[in-house]
């Protein structure tokens, strides 16, 4: 934006210029009473005054524009990562809540599964030193 700045400052002020010399020039060589010559350079004077104050004016005008629109954009650009950040953490927290969910079912599966093992080993164990305390005192 410094750059559009920056360019159209200096074509408004080569085109102010190009006017001024433009109409000195024009104002010297025309047959004109030295009189006239000034009532003339001082009407065109304040003719080009008059027109620099309204396009400064317009440019302030369009200044305030452009950075108001720019602020609104942004706000609604902000706005939207927002509501965008919320959906994500909240699809984030369904499936922690998910996986937590079947960790815990595959891990009382599992645990109730090791029991069961675990009764049956300790039943064979048990069975095997019955059956060689038998065998021994037989």
């Amino acid at each position: 934006m410094a750059d559009e700045n920056g360019l159209g400052k200096g074509l408004f002020l080569g085109l102010l210029a190009g006017t001024v010399i433009g109409s000195v020039i024009a104002l010297l060589y025309a047959p004109k009473s030295g009189k006239e010559l000034r009532g003339e350079l001082r009407s065109k004077g304040e003719e080009l005054l008059d027109e620099s104050e309204e396009y400064l004016e317009r440019a302030k005008v369009k200044a305030s524009e452009l950075i108001n629109d720019g602020k609104k954009k942004s706000e609604k650009l902000i706005s939207d990562a927002k509501a965008k950040v919320d959906d994500l953490l909240e699809e984030a927290e369904k499936v922690l809540n998910e996986a937590k969910d079947k960790t815990s079912k595959y891990v009382g599966e599992s645990k109730g599964k090791i029991d069961k093992e675990s009764e049956k080993l300790k039943s064979a164990v048990k069975a095997g030193i019955d059956t060689y305390k038998s065998e021994k005192e037989a």
